[in-house]
């Protein structure tokens, strides 16, 4: 269990000089399934990718399991970076290896530099691996190159290699969008499950809203790169979804 994630004014302006995140703060308990609304642009995956330090944020603090990751360089950064499990839309895998050695991926972290870079596994780090794609249901894929794999199985062989890591949280960005709905249903489960079991915070760009209300015990809703709802999933009404989705209005009609 961790002491869940605290996020503090997190902002991210771009090179164009688009605001990306306009000063998000929120905190995230142990064990705690969040799901992430929004429109396209809202700044939904920006959040996620700032806060694990995948893109580098202008200003604010994220504070995972006592370590600010926001103030972390060098050889740090990349520990820091390893405590958040990072599920991608598109899986992010290596087509040319197995299930297994995409999973083993998520090791390194936890593996002297060199040996790590050379695949150098143990024994427990292999037991590891294939108890975590036995636990995405693809217990007969271990020796399957991925690329012989259907979309659904590479997202939880993706899902396998997070949990794989041993994160102190979660974070998925539209793990789902690729998926049809059954599907998405058991990945979200997975995720929610596997929070709950390690008692480490899940947040997840959701890709629908009645799959937000039915995993999810938080919802957080973005619009124009800032946070416009937060409260429980059981509380979501069709007004909060209308205010969430809702056109950003533009600087012009601000002034006016």
């Amino acid at each position: 269990m961790t002491d869940g994630i605290r996020i503090a004014g997190l902002r991210k302006v771009f090179a164009d000089g688009t605001v990306g995140l306009d000063g998000v703060t929120f905190d995230a308990a142990p064990g705690e399934f969040i799901a992430i609304l929004g429109r396209s642009g809202a700044g939904k995956s920006t959040l996620l990718r700032c806060a694990s330090r995948l893109v580098e944020p202008t200003a604010g603090t994220v504070l995972l399991g006592g370590t600010d990751l926001t103030a972390a360089r060098g050889r740090a950064l990349a520990r820091a970076r390893a405590k958040v499990g990072f599920v991608f839309q598109q899986f992010n895998l290596i087509k040319s290896y197995t299930s297994l050695e995409n999973v083993l991926v998520a090791r390194i972290s936890h593996r002297p530099w060199l040996a790590g870079l050379v695949g150098l596994w143990t024994d427990a780090d292999r037991a590891l691996a294939r108890q975590s794609l036995e636990d995405v249901g693809l217990a007969g894929k271990f020796d399957t190159p991925v690329r012989s794999l259907s979309g659904g199985q590479q997202q939880r062989v993706a899902v396998a290699r997070a949990f794989a890591q041993e994160p102190l949280a979660i974070f998925a960005d539209e793990p789902t969008a690729s998926l049809d709905p059954n599907l998405a249903a058991t990945v979200l489960a997975m995720l929610r499950d596997y929070g709950r079991a390690r008692g480490v915070p899940v947040l997840v760009n959701v890709h629908t809203i009645e799959h937000a209300r039915r995993y999810a015990d938080r919802i957080l809703g973005m619009a124009a790169g800032r946070l416009v709802h937060d409260g429980p999933a059981s509380e979501l009404t069709d007004a909060a979804v209308e205010a969430i989705y809702a056109t950003p209005k533009t600087a012009t009609e601000d002034a006016a």
